[in-house]
């Protein structure tokens, strides 16, 4: 299902980025050509990296549009949609559409913001918390994974890439917290490890 392209030059490239910039040359590094996501306060890092790939942008009306064109997209060419989702509301609104693809076997990337490391979970409020966001995803998902710092961010994407080639694929959610999204990342692999 999943082919890996050639490493883009962008991976073997030393300067400062962050770890939402690496995230996304990553989905360059597998071969994820569309995102489809709505940009928002919490998913700026990711946007930022977008211009350095070969990775094209389609932003729906709402965050269920976007689960609902990752699953059609994949349905219509065999390539993994990925969705770029901010916390809280964007992915209780993308919920129906990684429900249907869990049912269908459909392989689908969901990639959502969640507060700050020391917010995370702690019922304080911040901006669009949820109790448990990521055992609320879980549900609908294969798995749901964070990244609580950039050196685990190959091995995440590397897992999730895995899981679609898998007997049966579905949807996949992978969650960083904001301050893990601009963290420098500059340090991190950037090749398969």
């Amino acid at each position: 299902m999943t082919q890996l392209t050639q490493t883009p030059s962008s991976l073997s490239d030393t300067s400062s980025l962050t770890c939402g910039e690496l995230l996304v040359q990553w989905l360059d590094y597998y071969g994820v050509e569309t995102v489809f996501g709505i940009p928002g306060v919490h998913t700026v890092e990711l946007y930022r990296g977008l211009p350095n790939t070969n990775i094209r942008h389609v932003t729906p009306r709402h965050e269920q549009g976007a689960g609902f064109m990752a699953d059609g997209y994949y349905r219509a060419s065999g390539k993994i949609g990925v969705c770029f989702i901010i916390t809280g509301p964007g992915m209780t609104n993308i919920m129906t559409a990684m429900a249907q693809a869990l049912a269908d076997s459909i392989p689908m990337l969901v990639i959502s913001s969640v507060n700050k490391v020391k917010d995370t979970g702690s019922g304080e409020g911040h901006l669009h918390e949820l109790h448990d966001q990521q055992g609320m995803v879980s549900k609908v998902a294969l798995t749901s994974k964070t990244i609580w710092q950039p050196e685990s961010l190959p091995k995440v994407i590397a897992e999730a890439f895995a899981l679609f080639n898998g007997a049966r694929p579905g949807p996949v959610h992978i969650q960083l917290p904001i301050d893990v999204i601009t963290a420098d990342a500059s340090h991190v692999a950037r090749r398969l490890i």
